[in-house]
């Protein structure tokens, strides 16, 4: 058994993780999320009071925190991030520098002062950019097309440097696009979703052919709670791409979704392309089952039938984000 320390725990993938970790093994865990927009206390409604969970209000790029968090700690599992790639077009890289760079920073210094078992970077698939390659693995050129994708990379990156600088315990895990439950509805199956459910149009950027890798959120914290199991040797200074090797395109994804609800194909349209578009993901998955003994589980049109489920049975988990976003924007 092990205590593990999930940064950014009240967000979507990390809170999933936690619940994942909870109900599946016997680990202790410990997480620390500063709240911003995508840090939503109600995401961990389920768990919070759950005897081998701690939950701390605390900021990655706040060295006190993150001592404070750190106390027994065997393996850090970094999810903390600044992640809406719209917010970073139209407001730049400030906040994601900061978080994403800066307070990845903090807690590689942390750990050369505190020793771990091992640190877990959760990077994405984004740094790729646009595909040169099918499926793209993790020697594929990095090549960020957002500021929030260079500072993922800048993040990624920097920890490989403090493994290949001080023998850190350090392995990057690059998980390809996640959907599912608790996901921000500025997300785009969420947000589809959503759009499809109030008959809203479904607001598709460019011709809709961008296409991506599509996985499960609960397929990743399987994958993940696999990178805090094996042996340290297998993955200590890897990078592993979390995928499944299968794409589909914005505009099949809103198909689907709309025949899955039973409503018309008119509320689609088309709105202009933003900047930085990336145009094809697809994730090579050998490395994960050599190195994880990990493949994905849960096909595409299962997973968003039980996404859909579950934004269909919660409204008023994302009523409450809309509004509160809502709230922000305009004040």
């Amino acid at each position: 058994m092990k205590r593990i320390l999930v940064t950014g725990g009240a967000g979507f993938i990390s809170s999933n993780m936690i619940r994942y970790l909870l109900e599946h093994t016997q680990h202790q865990v410990v997480t620390m999320d500063a709240l911003t927009y995508a840090g939503n206390l109600e995401n961990l409604d389920d768990v919070i009071s759950h005897d081998r969970l701690r939950f701390i209000r605390g900021d990655i790029r706040d060295i006190h925190d993150v001592a404070e968090a750190l106390d027994g700690v065997d393996v850090i599992v970094n999810a903390a991030a600044e992640s809406h790639v719209s917010k970073s077009i139209e407001q730049g890289g400030a906040e994601f520098v900061t978080t994403n760079v800066v307070g990845t920073q903090v807690l590689l210094d942390a750990i050369r002062e505190r020793p771990v078992e091992r640190f877990i970077l959760i990077s994405s698939s984004e740094v790729y950019g646009t595909a040169e390659s099918d499926p793209m693995t993790e020697d594929h050129p990095l090549n960020p097309r957002s500021p929030y994708a260079g500072t993922k990379a800048g993040g990624d990156r920097l920890a490989y440097s403090y493994w290949c600088t001080y023998d850190l315990p350090i392995t990057v895990i690059r998980p390809f696009n996640n959907y599912g439950p608790y996901q921000h509805p500025e997300k785009v199956i969420p947000r589809f979703i959503i759009q499809a459910l109030t008959d809203q149009q479904l607001t598709i950027h460019g011709n809709g052919q961008a296409s991506r890798d599509w996985l499960h959120v609960f397929d990743t914290a399987e994958a993940i709670t696999q990178a805090c199991e094996v042996p340290l040797e297998q993955i200590k200074g890897e990078t592993i791409n979390v995928a499944t090797g299968v794409d589909e395109s914005v505009e099949q994804i809103a198909d689907m979704i709309l025949d899955l609800l039973g409503k018309p194909a008119s509320l689609k349209a088309n709105i202009d392309d933003r900047p930085g578009q990336v145009d094809r993901h697809i994730g090579s998955t050998d490395r994960a089952e050599q190195l994880l003994g990990w493949t994905s589980k849960i096909a595409f049109a299962d997973g968003l039938e039980r996404t859909i489920a579950w934004y269909r049975n919660h409204p008023e988990w994302w009523q409450k984000v809309l509004a509160a976003e809502q709230t922000a924007q305009t004040v």
